[in-house]
């Protein structure tokens, strides 16, 4: 999520991390992580998350990564279904590869 402040309110919150602001914490699906008591503050709720917040000094822009709970990077190591043509044309669909460790490299030219 790329910010120009981190004052930020809980739905601005939740709609650009998918993490709702309950009274029970912050939840995502059946988990709820905990918050302290008092007015929502993006920073700690980010901390808690694990979320990191990086500054643009340059654009005067933050930027929150995505929650790591658990110390980990990911969430989940479950790629989504990607559907690509093959070489010859034909589709290839990454769920043909389910079990085996894949290494996925992409470019852009922008």
């Amino acid at each position: 999520m790329i910010v120009d402040t981190l004052e930020l309110e809980p739905d601005d919150f939740a709609a650009a991390t998918g993490w709702e602001i309950k009274p029970e914490g912050a939840c995502k699906g059946e988990v709820c992580v905990p918050l302290g008591a008092g007015a929502f503050d993006a920073v700690d709720v980010a901390g808690r998350l694990g979320m990191a917040i990086v500054r643009d000094d340059p654009n005067d822009r933050w930027a929150i990564g995505p929650e790591s709970l658990g110390d980990r990077a990911l969430a989940t190591a479950e790629a989504p279904e990607l559907v690509l043509d093959d070489l010859d044309g034909n589709e290839f669909r990454l769920s043909s590869l389910r079990g085996q460790k894949v290494v996925i490299v992409s470019w852009a030219p922008y």
